[in-house]
């Protein structure tokens, strides 16, 4: 089943997210990596490369952020992975909450990475009103 890793400048946040999710996708991998190292609001490659690596069970995995530099501190974290998993990680650019509930509903259904990440894209266009 494809994982997903949650990067928000806050802890708060990606963990909130990643409780909403876990409820709609019991069986899925989801790991939040919010905020930095030493608590503080911000992002950290190094917790989001060992985020990767526990949501990893093989099948790929989706990283969803939240702000720009979350995606900068997302492709660093890339750059520490050897090839081959590299090459089975995406970051979405989608809504990081609707993104991620869709997402891990997705991938609930053992969808292949590449259907998940364009089910979480497809959270850009999901009205509310």
């Amino acid at each position: 089943m494809v994982g997903i890793v949650i990067v928000s400048h806050s802890s708060k946040v990606a963990d909130g997210i990643k409780d909403i999710a876990q409820q709609m996708a019991k069986d899925v991998n989801i790991i939040a990596a919010g905020g930095t190292a030493d608590g503080e609001i911000g992002t950290d490659a190094f917790k989001i490369q060992e985020a990767i690596l526990k949501a990893n069970t093989g099948n790929g995995v989706l990283i969803m952020v939240d702000l720009g530099s979350a995606v900068l501190s997302a492709e660093t974290a890339l750059e520490f992975l050897d090839e081959e998993l590299r090459q089975n990680v995406c970051i979405a650019d989608a809504p990081i909450v609707e993104g991620t509930i869709v997402g891990a509903v997705q991938a609930s259904t053992g969808a292949m990475l590449k259907d998940v990440l364009k089910t979480a894209i497809g959270a850009c266009t999901l009205r509310k009103i």
